[in-house]
């Protein structure tokens, strides 16, 4: 096991007080990833109308090969938003053919993730050595610096689009400041498409979503002794065209009140009164390109699936 400590409870307080008590109300989508969400988005990644991971778990088993040859040898591997990194395996072990070690560095907020993670690398690639990071990345990504030597950072599974899109070139920039010439990014982006494919990845027939979506009320529960009823609360996914994105929000089903004793706090909610808690903006490759090329990023490679769904892309620091 790993000895790492849980996200404060303060941090949870702040997030939480912020976002119910304004209007409208909006919840991080940090909050999703305690132990139970965590496990809720791993069976989301199964789920048959959620292509994002599998079809970028294919496009890495399909070219691990060349990634690891353009980014050459002896470089340490940072993966921010790990999770339990089951699609990183395939990366690692193009790289362990070509350096006597590899340094792997997983980064969740999620230390019940991370202990996955370790536990399944752990002896299954002799030369990978595992050193997890338990931090919000976001908020620092200065640990970059302390990884010596040439790096190639992963960003995958296309979470840059849950940032606005000005947020998301704030992050490429303080990631790219931390980083050195010659170090490479590998970023995943999911791609515009039909909204008939793009919707049910996020409210799927088994409710997987539903549930992923909910544990964030779960959380504030079990965490701040809230009285969310989840069965008056309603999941909902809608594609905003105008923005290129996905927008998830929790539904109130009817006019209610809310009390969480730890802050003190009363919320009440009108019928059809909405929390916002992610959303999920889809690119084009011109997108892409012009973002990194704005912060200090030149893409030398990029891989799609046949359907152009998704994205895979290469980019060196310059």
């Amino acid at each position: 096991m790993i000895a790492l400590e849980q996200r404060p409870v303060s941090e949870i307080i702040g997030d939480v007080f912020e976002g119910l008590t304004k209007t409208p109300k909006s919840l991080p989508p940090r909050l999703f990833y305690d132990a139970a969400g965590s496990a809720l988005f791993e069976e989301i990644t199964r789920l048959p109308e959620y292509y994002l991971t599998r079809t970028e778990a294919a496009l890495l088993q399909q070219y691990s090969g060349e990634i690891a040859k353009r980014v050459g040898a002896n470089v340490s591997v940072i993966e921010l938003g790990a999770g339990t990194a089951a699609k990183t395996g395939t990366i690692l072990k193009a790289l362990s053919q070509r350096q006597l070690r590899v340094d792997y560095h997983p980064v969740d907020i999620s230390v019940s993730a991370l202990e996955v993670a370790t536990k399944s690398l752990n002896g299954s690639y002799p030369r990978v050595r595992v050193h997890p990071v338990a931090t919000n990345y976001v908020a620092d990504s200065e640990f970059l610096e302390s990884v010596s030597g040439r790096k190639l950072v992963l960003y995958l599974g296309s979470s840059i689009g849950n940032f606005e899109p000005e947020e998301a070139q704030q992050l490429l920039q303080r990631m790219r400041a931390h980083m050195n010439p010659g170090d490479y990014l590998l970023l995943g982006t999911d791609l515009v498409k039909d909204p008939g494919v793009l919707l049910p990845a996020y409210n799927d027939a088994q409710g997987g979503t539903a549930r992923f979506n909910k544990n964030i009320l779960a959380r504030i529960n079990r965490e701040l002794g809230g009285s969310f009823d989840l069965d008056l609360c309603r999941h909902v996914a809608v594609w905003n065209p105008q923005r290129s994105r996905i927008e998830m929000h929790l539904e109130s089903t009817l006019d209610q009140t809310v009390k969480i004793k730890l802050i003190g706090l009363e919320v009440t909610f009108k019928k059809g009164e909405r929390i916002h808690t992610e959303n999920s903006y889809k690119y084009t490759l011109a997108n892409v390109r012009d973002t990194l090329r704005s912060t200090g990023f030149k893409i030398e490679s990029t891989w799609t699936d046949p359907k152009e769904w998704f994205a895979t892309h290469l980019a060196r620091a310059v």
